[in-house]
């Protein structure tokens, strides 16, 4: 068989080694139901913005899907997995594990860091389908009140105003604003009532007294006085 170039080009092409995509962690995605309790379902989600000087910084939103509340939003010019690894345990210390953490297929929730902390941790993490991010409603409607109350009306010209004011704009949304699918509540408020309505599900009752007890506690014991009508003589 004589070699020509078609066939010098066919040896060739495969003598180089294709490289393989990078693996990435795989979570689960089956539909999820409403969550029924704060920490049963934790939604995050990143938001890009950029300084006065043009430099662009990332913020990580994370929200309790249940009370609405804004667990986290950190600003920073990078964040790795490791970085979100660590910001998820520094909320854990602060109001307990959730069960569920729903997110999108980004690079930092698809890395090693974030499947091995799973793991660890015994968190059950859920990847929307890609180019869904309504399966991600949550975080998303919290994101679109930051941009319009917060993003879309400050100007930044350095990362620690934009910390500033983000910290001050989530402790007003958290205490202050009030959303319409908490009854008007702010997420904080609504979350301190759920703590003391299920205090109050959850107290025991009364020990019962013992059979008899009651009633010997409750009835008089006295029996009425008879009036002698005795004759004297």
């Amino acid at each position: 068989m004589p070699i020509t170039r078609s066939s010098i080009g066919s040896i060739e092409r495969k003598a180089v080694r294709r490289r393989k995509g990078r693996k990435r962690a795989l979570g689960t995605r089956r539909p999820m139901t409403m969550p029924l309790a704060p920490n049963e379902r934790w939604s995050l989600d990143f938001v890009s913005d950029s300084l006065t000087g043009g430099r662009r910084f990332r913020i990580l939103c994370v929200v309790d899907d249940f009370t609405r509340e804004a667990l986290a939003v950190v600003a920073d010019f990078s964040i790795s997995g490791h970085r979100l690894a660590r910001e998820l345990d520094a909320i854990i210390a602060r109001r307990g594990k959730p069960k569920t953490i729903v997110s999108d297929n980004g690079t930092e929730m698809t890395s090693h860091t974030i499947f091995k902390w799973a793991q660890d941790q015994h968190i059950e993490w859920h990847y929307i389908a890609p180019g869904k991010p309504t399966q991600n409603a949550f975080v998303e409607s919290f994101n679109g009140r930051l941009w319009d109350e917060c993003l879309n009306e400050e100007l930044f010209s350095s990362l620690t105003e934009a910390r500033a004011a983000l910290t001050a704009w989530a402790l007003d949304y958290n205490q202050q604003r009030p959303h319409t699918s908490l009854g008007g509540l702010a997420p904080a408020v609504f979350a301190r009532n759920h703590q003391q309505q299920s205090a109050k599900r959850s107290r025991p009752a009364a020990p019962e007294l013992r059979k008899g007890s009651t009633q010997r506690a409750l009835t008089t014991n006295h029996k009425p006085e008879r009036k002698a009508n005795r004759l004297y003589l």
